[in-house]
C-alpha cells in the first residue's frame, strides 16, 4: 500500500469486536480523520447534504469536499462535529436509497480530499475501484463480543446476546441490499483479523505491519 499518496483505509466489523476503537487508533497512529455511520449522518442532518444538495456542490468545484469543508469552517460559530459513540443515530435498515446514495457521496468527497481511515457504511464496496484502498474486516467469537458489550453498556449476557445478534442481522441486511454482497464474504476484504486474544492496540500494529509489505509477499 502506498502510504505516500492518499490512501482510505475501510474496516467492516463485528458489533463487540472492539473495530470501532481500532479504526479511532489506527487514523491516531497514521495522522489521518475517522469517520464513521455517526459523524456521516451528522454531517447529513447539520448541513443539510442530501443527493439533490451534493450534485449542486459537485457542479461548482471539481473536489467538493475539499470547498464545503472550506465554506463550513467560515460559518459564524461553526464548531465540528465530535467523533463519539452514539447508539441513537438512525439504524442501518432505516437507511434509504437516496440516504446510501448521498452517504457514499460523501465518503468519496472525503476520500479524494485526503487519506482517511472509515468505519463501516460498506467501505469494501464504495472503494472498490479505489487505486489506494485497504479494506479489512475484524470479526471476534461470540463470547469475546458479549463480554464486551456488557462492559461497554453495562448489560446482562442476555441482553448483550440480543443487541448483537440485532445488528448482525441488521447490517447485514443492509449490506446485502446495497452491495449485493455478504459483509461476512472474506474475499471483501485485503485483511481479516480475528480480535480474540488480541488488543486494539496490537490490531493496530498487525495493520500498520500489512501496510508496510511490500506486494511482492502478500499472498491471496
Amino acid at each position: 500500500m502506498k502510504t505516500d499518496d492518499f490512501f482510505v483505509i475501510t474496516i467492516n466489523r463485528e458489533l463487540g469486536s472492539g473495530g470501532r476503537t481500532v479504526g479511532e487508533q489506527l487514523a491516531k497512529r497514521l495522522e489521518v480523520p475517522f469517520y464513521d455511520k455517526v459523524l456521516i449522518q451528522q454531517l447529513k442532518k447539520k448541513y443539510g447534504l442530501n443527493t439533490d444538495e451534493i450534485e449542486r456542490l459537485k457542479g461548482q468545484k471539481h473536489n467538493w469536499w475539499a470547498e464545503f469543508k472550506r465554506s463550513i469552517r467560515m460559518m459564524p460559530n461553526y464548531v465540528a462535529p465530535k467523533i463519539v459513540p452514539d447508539y441513537s443515530s438512525m439504524p442501518d435498515f432505516l437507511i434509504t436509497d437516496d440516504i446510501f446514495k448521498a452517504e457514499t457521496e460523501i465518503l468519496k468527497g472525503i476520500a479524494a480530499d485526503g487519506s482517511c481511515v472509515i468505519a463501516g457504511r460498506s467501505g469494501f464496496f464504495i472503494f472498490r475501484d479505489h487505486p489506494n484502498h485497504l479494506s479489512i474486516l475484524i470479526q471476534a467469537s461470540m463470547k469475546h463480543r458479549i463480554e464486551r458489550v456488557m462492559q461497554k453498556q453495562n448489560i446482562s449476557a442476555e441482553e448483550a446476546k440480543a443487541i448483537i445478534e440485532e445488528v448482525d442481522e441488521g447490517r447485514e441486511n443492509y449490506v446485502r441490499k446495497y452491495t449485493g454482497s455478504s459483509r461476512y464474504d472474506t474475499r471483501n476484504y485485503d485483511l481479516v483479523i480475528n480480535a480474540d486474544n488480541h488488543s486494539e492496540d496490537e490490531i493496530v500494529e498487525m495493520i500498520i505491519h500489512y501496510m508496510k509489505l511490500p506486494l511482492s509477499k502478500i499472498i491471496f
